[in-house]
This record gives C-alpha cells, structure tokens and sequence, in this order.
C-alpha cells in the first residue's frame, strides 16, 4: 500500500521532492501558502556553480553540491520532457575573476583541490581570457576557468517542474494561508487557514525561510532565518555578447539567453521585508561596471528580492527529525536551493524507503543536530 505524502512548500525543493516521490510510486500532496515558486525559487539567479559557490575545499557540503551537480544533466531533461514546457539550461562554464597577482595564489590553490573533484578547471590570462571573454575589463588580471558549471533560467524552470508535478499525478493546493502541523505522531494531520484539513503518512517541511515557524510545535530549535538577497538585471541586446558566468568577490554577472544580464546579490538583514531599496542595487552598480565596462551608466530594467533561508551554521537541514519519525525537512538552502534540488530530493525520498544514506549526510545535515541549543 502506498504511503501519502505531504510536503508543506511548493518552492524548487518542496516541487522537487514531490516530483522524485511520485516518480517512486508515492501519492503526493503539496501544499503552498502562497503560490509556487514564489518566493526565493523564482527570485533565484539559477547557477548551478558548486565550484564558484564553495572557494574554501572538498568538505561534506562541497561534495553534495557537487554530486547535485552531476546529477542535473538527466534530472532537468526528464523535467523538460515531461512538463513539455522550455526552459534555459546553459553549460557556459565560469569565470573566477582575479585584479591582483596578490589573488594568483588563491585561485591556484582552488584549482588544484578542485581538479581533485572532478574540475578540468585551469587559470586563465592575458590574451587568452579576452579572447574567451571579450567584454571584460582590460584591468582583470587573470581567471579560474571552470568548465563544467552551467546556469538555468529559474523562473521558466520552476514552472516546468510544477507542470511535471501536475502531470505525473501530484495534487498542489496553492493560496492556503497559514499551513499549521495537528498531529504527526500517529498520523500527519495539517490545517489551512480556512481550517481544510489534509491527512498523510509522512510529512517533508520545505517551507524555506519560514521553516522557523515548525520549532515549537515540534520542540525542537530549527535556526532557519531571512537573508533578502537583491538582484538586478540590465538588457543586453545590443551589447558584446557574454559567454560565461562572471564571479567577483563581490558577486556574479549571468547573461540569459533572453538577452538580459543578472546582476547579484546584495544581502543584508531585513526580516521578511522583499522590498528593493535603492542602497542594495547602488551596491551591485557600484562594482559590475569594473567587470563589464559596457554596464558603465546602463540602469537595471528590472530589481527584485527574495529571503534566502540560512541556516546558524550555513548547511541545510535534510531528513527526519529526531523525535518526531514522521516529519522529514528540506529546508535551509540559502543561496544553494536551485543547485541542491535533485540531490535533496533524492536524499528525502532515501530516507522514505530506508535506503542507504551515507553517514556524513545523515550528521552534517540532520534537522536534529541543533537540539542541545534547547538543553
């Protein structure tokens, strides 16, 4: 007999767990407060860049990364398949720009352990980086060129993959309001704002920057908070085309096939307030026409915000919650929530069937790993 499911959240990582269990044969059931896709998913840039993302070396969180990573290929074509609807999905490869020699040594640094891991990544310069990267700054000195990372358009992505949901059989409710957790020990039973009850076997918690609000109805710290993250985009049709997604230690340049140029992400700390502020986007314009000089005096057509949802120790909370067997979370992402879908989803539907997880996903990222704040 089959189980039900009941995944609170339809961003990229509650539509993606759905679309993985009801793949494995689950009745699934998603239910949004909102609508999907509406908050930090389809605000996302859509990198797929666990080698820019993680400059520091090949820890637990690197290698889920990259394991998502290498997982995407097949994942985003059985979505665009099914769903029939298109979407972007661009494997332009990047660039780690460098101003000073100062900076050399650090990129080399990073190209050798990532060479480790699958990278073919290589330094860049001189005539050799323009000639790959024509519109950049004649004042950057040198690049980690990363071949294998790509970007995908979010917006159109997300729509696919609620599609593909919908037509693979999983029920969505949108616009619930309030989604309140009743019982989840003999039981999942959960109430919506007009008092709708919806009843299950297991429940996956992917409410994102919200997931703070399960902590005292499970007795239980989950440090999930609001990181507003601000983006801009420029039109770019008339300019020199650009091939690669640009990192700067300030943030990333991505050019989408719709002719227009991503500009993120100015963070800062504002509660849930998605409001666009005119000191965030000065932030990104003071530095992105350094990379790209024809950006100089170009304004972004388009500004927007979403809440990354970060975890107090920046790694996201993945599988059951100790104490309470039948509640899982996917929750947690912060800036990784595209990258991290199809291997989230595949970890939560792991740990569904008790399949093998391997320990270091089983510590690293349990939801549970938090309780001793509360002793």
């Amino acid at each position: 007999m089959s189980q039900n499911i009941i995944i609170i959240g339809g961003g990229i990582i509650g539509l993606s767990c759905a679309y993985e269990l009801r793949m494995r044969g689950f009745d699934v059931t998603v239910l949004e407060a909102r609508r999907c896709g509406g908050q930090a998913s389809g605000a996302a840039a859509g990198m797929l860049a666990p080698f820019s993302e993680n400059t520091e070396g090949p820890d637990a969180f690197f290698r889920l990364c990259q394991f998502s990573l290498l997982l995407y290929p097949e994942w985003q074509e059985q979505i665009r398949s099914i769903s029939g609807v298109h979407f972007e999905y661009a494997n332009t490869g990047s660039l780690h720009i460098a101003y000073h020699a100062a900076d050399l040594l650090s990129l080399e640094g990073r190209r050798l352990w990532q060479r480790q891991y699958g990278s073919s990544g290589e330094i860049v310069s001189g005539a050799e980086l323009f000639r790959m990267e024509p519109a950049l700054s004649r004042d950057v000195l040198a690049a980690l060129y990363t071949p294998e990372e790509s970007h995908i358009y979010a917006p159109d992505f997300i729509r696919a993959l609620e599609q593909a949901c919908r037509i693979s059989g999983v029920l969505i409710k949108e616009e619930l309001g309030s989604i309140r957790l009743v019982e989840w020990d003999r039981h999942i039973a959960v109430s919506a704002a007009d008092g709708t009850a919806f009843y299950g076997d297991r429940l996956v918690a992917s409410t994102g920057a919200w997931a703070q609000e399960l902590s005292e109805q499970l007795g239980l710290p989950i440090p999930v908070y609001p990181i507003r993250g601000q983006i801009c985009a420029y039109r770019t049709e008339t300019q020199p085309p650009v091939k690669h997604m640009v990192f700067f230690n300030q943030g990333y340049l991505v050019a989408k096939a719709n002719g227009t140029m991503v500009c993120g992400a100015s963070e800062d700390v504002a509660g849930y307030d998605t409001s666009v502020t005119e000191r965030g986007i000065e932030r990104l314009r003071n530095w992105n026409n350094k990379v790209l000089p024809f950006l100089e005096g170009q304004l972004p057509f388009h500004s927007w915000a979403g809440l990354r949802p970060a975890t107090q120790d920046g790694y996201p909370l993945i599988g059951p919650v100790e104490g309470a067997e039948r509640v899982l979370m996917a929750a947690g992402h912060y800036r990784n929530g595209i990258l991290l879908s199809p291997v989230t989803a595949k970890l939560i539907a792991d740990f569904i069937e008790n399949r093998c997880v391997p320990s270091e996903v089983r510590e690293m990222f349990s939801p549970s790993r938090f309780a001793n704040a509360w002793i």
